[in-house]
């Protein structure tokens, strides 16, 4: 009958597509309140200006320079060969019938695939990870810590870290109203925090890091932030980033005991974002973790105090970003709350294999009497004295522009600079609709092709602008990313004032 047929039809407007079943006041609201910087809207534009300078539209510089991420072989940063040799061995076993590679290289690719189903790396694994790896990481973090215990059934490996974050924050999160989760992140902060916690509606908790004292972390602003909260929700969760990202401070050991013992009093369970643990670089600096610091505090915290630590491939001297390695170490979790965890990793299936190979790696390098450990020492050195060399440079270069503040990068791959702007600018800014600092970084991405991201970003103190930028551009490049920052600052005070 063509009338039951005319009345099926959907309802159509005249482009075909009006009354769609997802449309924006049918989304999830909470994904649209996500914001995530380092691939914001001044990154979508680079990406556009990079097709323009392709089709041949004039630009004043040739290239874009993307120093908004830390993407280190994206900038040009080598591979270490030793992990790239067992991966590709992993990845294509004929090869290890081929003379190239070193005998260490091809006993580490066995042993992963023999743990692998059928011997592939194409197979999926347990959920938490193959189990020789995650052995693997436990007796890495038990020889980093000087000896304290760690269980490989409380070690999970992850897509990245970022996964893992993710994954514990949904666990933690809960309640309505003045009873829904808090989670207590720095201001500044790497926004993969601010974002999850958005999609999961818990209620961000703001601290802030002190930029006059080398952004450091002050108890009585954790104090202060706890109990304002109270108000509102409920604090459950303590996030530090040590290294800072984006602010590249390292804390001191009496700094991560204060923060242990407020945890402790406040009841809160801690994550400790461990990504940068050896990009340090400053004299007098050293990374402590979060879980020997607060084993060697003793019974009344060690056996008290819940723990999370996170750790990836994408940083340090690796920079494999691409991989999507990293785990996850809990401390004093609830038993059945762990199986609970189990649960949720199992839906996902499995992180990437690649990922986990190249952790297991990480985490269990070439020895001294192996033939690749002396390629290995020299390539892993130079990665990080490139970096320490870069961190002491940027922050240099940047303290003689007039106008711009830079405190020493002690860590990380990261600067975050203070900018006085011209209050000219500032009205222009806010006329646009714009953050002051978005305004800045937009400008200079228009005029000399360098992609940094505002510190709006990432957050910061009222009335105060800044932008992060990576150390991690070649140096040679680095030299120019910093002249034409310099150069950029001055034609932009004068243009505004």
């Amino acid at each position: 009958n063509n009338t039951e047929c005319e009345l099926q039809k959907p309802n159509m407007t005249e482009n075909g597509l009006g009354n769609r079943v997802l449309n924006m006041d049918t989304m999830n609201p909470n994904v649209k309140r996500v914001e995530y910087a380092v691939r914001g809207p001044i990154v979508q534009r680079a990406l556009q200006i990079e097709k323009e300078l392709k089709e041949g539209v004039e630009k004043p510089f040739t290239e874009v320079i993307k120093a908004n991420i830390g993407d280190a072989h994206a900038m040009g940063q080598k591979p270490i060969t030793f992990l790239r040799q067992v991966v590709a061995l992993c990845v294509y076993p004929d090869l290890l019938e081929d003379d190239k590679f070193p005998e260490d290289a091809k006993s580490r690719a066995r042993r992963i695939l023999q743990a692998c189903g059928g011997g592939s790396i194409g197979a999926y694994s347990a959920s938490p990870g193959i189990e020789i790896i995650r052995q693997d990481v436990a007796k890495y973090i038990e020889k980093r810590d000087g000896g304290i215990p760690s269980d490989p059934d409380s070690i999970y490996l992850s897509t990245g870290a970022s996964d893992a974050i993710v994954t514990m924050l949904k666990l933690l999160t809960s309640g309505e109203g003045k009873n829904r989760t808090g989670v207590m992140i720095s201001i500044p902060q790497y926004p993969l925090y601010s974002a999850a916690l958005a999609e999961l509606a818990a209620v961000q908790i703001s601290y802030y890091l002190d930029e006059d004292k080398c952004w450091s972390l002050d108890v009585n602003e954790l104090r202060r932030a706890v109990k304002a909260a109270r108000e509102h929700c409920n604090p459950r969760a303590l996030c530090i980033i040590n290294p800072g990202n984006p602010t590249g401070q390292v804390q001191s050991r009496q700094c991560i005991e204060d923060v242990i013992r407020f945890a402790a009093e406040e009841h809160l369970f801690l994550m400790a974002d461990e990504v940068y643990q050896d990009n340090v670089y400053a004299e007098g600096c050293q990374f402590h973790s979060f879980k020997k610091v607060l084993f060697e505090m003793g019974p009344e915290y060690s056996s008290v105090v819940e723990l999370v630590s996170f750790h990836s491939t994408s940083k340090c001297f690796m920079g494999e970003c691409g991989f999507r390695g990293g785990y996850m170490e809990v401390v004093n979790m609830d038993p059945e709350v762990k199986l609970q965890l189990t649960k949720l990793v199992s839906v996902r299936l499995c992180p990437p294999i690649p990922g986990q190979a190249l952790l297991d790696l990480v985490v269990n390098p070439p020895q001294p009497d192996e033939p690749s450990y002396a390629t290995f020492i020299k390539e892993r050195t130079a990665n990080l004295d490139i970096l320490a060399e870069k961190a002491k440079m940027t922050e240099q270069v940047l303290n003689t522009v007039p106008g711009i503040h830079c405190n020493p990068v002690q860590g990380a791959m990261y600067t975050f600079p203070r900018l006085s702007l011209p209050e000219k600018a500032i009205n222009a800014a806010k006329e646009k609709g714009q953050a002051p600092d978005m305004f800045y970084c937009m400008k200079l991405l228009e005029e000399t092709g360098i992609c940094l991201v505002p510190g709006s970003g990432f957050g910061q103190r009222d009335g105060t602008y800044h932008f992060r930028m990576t150390i991690l551009p070649a140096t040679e490049k680095l030299k120019v990313v910093l002249e034409k920052i310099r150069e950029f600052h001055k034609r932009f005070t004068e243009e505004f004032s």
